[in-house]
């Protein structure tokens, strides 16, 4: 049997409009404890590139960018037991879900929910949908691409392509909030 695998806490600041659900981390994010660390991954150069900054900038700077961006960042499984990082080898019945419920009800300002891949997408309507729609949450949901380099079917450019064409239909950040450029 495999290791029982933990997720991470939400990267969620104040009043977040967006919230990017992947599945769960994969082996090289478990590891470094940090969302998205595996260096073919393209979550961090589409973020970085939507926003026009620089890949080089650190992790926490990323995160930081997120919250001003009123973005939060979380997985679908709390924990799962998988061999490796593919989402194939979660066994099913070692699944449970985070904690949607009291996340929407502690960020009402969350409208929006983009997928980072079909089985996160998958798991969220399996696991979360029906305790959410009981408690009276209903948000609106996109699926797009994974960014894992696992998800080979598209090149790097249409992934982003449809990445940034989500962010700008769903990403309003707070003017307020917004950095200088």
């Amino acid at each position: 049997m495999s290791e029982l695998l933990t997720s991470f806490a939400p990267i969620v600041d104040r009043a977040p409009t967006l919230l990017i659900l992947g599945s769960m981390p994969g082996v090289e994010s478990l590891t470094q404890q940090r969302y998205y660390a595996h260096p073919r991954n393209a979550f961090w150069p589409i973020i970085c590139s939507y926003f026009s900054l620089s890949e080089t900038i650190s992790y926490t700077q990323r995160c930081e960018l997120l919250q001003q961006q009123r973005i939060a960042l979380w997985d679908v499984l709390k924990n799962c037991r998988r061999t490796g990082s593919l989402d194939q080898h979660i066994e099913t019945n070692s699944m449970v879900a985070n904690n949607f419920v009291a996340l929407f009800a502690e960020y009402p300002s969350i409208s929006q929910v983009l997928f980072n891949g079909a089985k996160a997408a998958q798991l969220f309507n399996r696991y979360v949908q029906k305790p959410l729609h009981s408690a009276g949450v209903y948000i609106q949901q996109t699926k797009l691409p994974s960014t894992s380099p696992a998800y080979a079917a598209m090149r790097f450019a249409q992934k982003q392509q449809l990445w940034h064409q989500a962010l700008a239909a769903h990403h309003h950040p707070d003017k307020a909030n917004t950095a200088s450029p």
